[in-house]
């Protein structure tokens, strides 16, 4: 991703166009207006060749950086040496600039150098201004020229590192969430296929032992064929929230024994409780037995829930509710935070685990501030849909 508030630019051989013609110029300006009033003269059709050669060489200075470096002091020189244009380094120093900012910087100063030195022994030999004069002042042009150049490959360098991070962090963060939540579903899946396997057994159970009262005591028999019926409609009405069975190689075989929900909250409350977190708990609603997948999922829910108030809240204390509605179990928990703390929000992991809970069932989860300095949680998940009551 780019960084905002980017100026726009000129297309590169508008640019290199318009540097070309401003160079020309002031090559043809250096033998009209000259230094001096004795330096100053008409122009001939070898000025006006030196300029083209000028604005040309500053035209490709992108696509050859080094041979254009080297024409250019090679021209510097002739013109050094024929002419009494004694500042012809213009080209040269914009070349030098290129160089520096499309190589290393070894070779971007190694090639300064030869240049700015290669232009100074010219003008040392035919300017007539001895070791000082033009000469330096072509030195120090060529060697500001490449400087900046250099600065600006490092600045150009740093700034596609930090939108390359940028982009790789940016990626991998999103790489990071799907993964997470993919665990989660996994997860989840896993223990639905648990809360299947332990009906799948009950019904096993109860078959043979109808199967084997059948005839001595049908009675016995008839209930045993109500649990079978019981079951696998609660088996049916479950597996309709299986996306996928996924074990890793190596899982122990599916326990049979009765996952946990909301009965084993109490546990949960003590455990919490001795870890230093109060919670107060209220409920509302004539308690019932749930279907396993729900009521595994209302218990998860609170457990994450909880923790994160433990984690993230302040003074240690969260409030408890649930609602045993008509068609319905409804989960609050509340807990006041501190500002000054971290708090979950709405990209947390543990959050986004709740969410896929509470949807694999069918309801809904919202979570965040209430803007009172208290973190609320709520669940919605509805029961008219499962099979009433599955076995425990």
């Amino acid at each position: 991703m780019g960084l905002p508030g980017r100026p726009r630019r000129l297309p590169p051989t508008v640019a290199d166009a318009v540097l070309g013609a401003a160079t020309a110029v002031g090559t043809l300006a250096v033998a009209v207006i000259g230094e001096s009033e004795t330096l100053r003269r008409p122009l001939t059709w070898a000025d006006v060749l030196i300029a083209v050669a000028a604005f040309g060489l500053v035209l490709v200075r992108r696509r050859w950086p080094l041979p254009v470096l080297a024409a250019a002091t090679v021209l510097a020189v002739a013109v050094i040496a024929a002419t009494d244009l004694h500042l012809f380094f213009a080209p040269t120093a914009v070349a030098a600039y290129t160089v520096a900012t499309r190589t290393t910087r070894v070779i971007a100063w190694m090639a300064g150098a030869i240049s700015a030195a290669t232009v100074y022994a010219a003008g040392v030999a035919w300017s007539g201004e001895g070791w000082w004069g033009v000469p330096l002042g072509a030195v120090a042009w060529i060697g500001m020229a490449t400087a900046v150049g250099d600065a600006v490959r490092s600045s150009r360098a740093y700034v596609a590192a930090v939108e390359e991070r940028a982009a790789r962090a940016e990626q991998t963060r999103e790489s990071e969430a799907r993964r997470r939540v993919t665990e989660e579903r996994v997860r989840i899946a896993r223990e639905l296929h648990d809360v299947v396997a332990h009906h799948i057994a009950v019904i096993n159970v109860q078959a043979g032992l109808a199967e084997q009262s059948m005839r001595t005591r049908p009675e016995q028999a008839e209930a045993a064929l109500g649990h079978v019926r019981q079951a696998a409609r609660t088996v049916l009405d479950e597996l309709t929230t299986i996306l996928a069975v996924l074990r890793q190689p190596g899982d122990i075989d599916a326990p049979t024994d009765p996952v946990r929900g909301l009965a084993q909250l109490g546990e949960l409350l003590d455990s919490l409780a001795s870890a230093g977190l109060r919670v107060t708990h209220h409920q509302t609603g004539t308690e019932r037995s749930l279907p396993s997948a729900v009521d595994l999922a209302a218990y998860r829910i609170v457990q994450e829930a909880l923790t994160n108030a433990y984690k993230h809240g302040r003074d240690g204390i969260a409030e408890l509710r649930v609602e045993y509605a008509p068609d319905a179990v409804v989960i609050d928990v509340e807990n006041p935070v501190d500002s000054g703390r971290p708090r979950p929000d709405a990209a947390g992991h543990g959050l986004t685990g709740m969410r896929e809970r509470a949807i694999a069932v069918g309801g809904t989860l919202t979570a965040g501030s209430n803007g009172a300095g208290r973190f609320h949680v709520r669940a919605v998940l509805p029961t008219a849909g499962h099979s009433g009551g599955g076995l425990r």
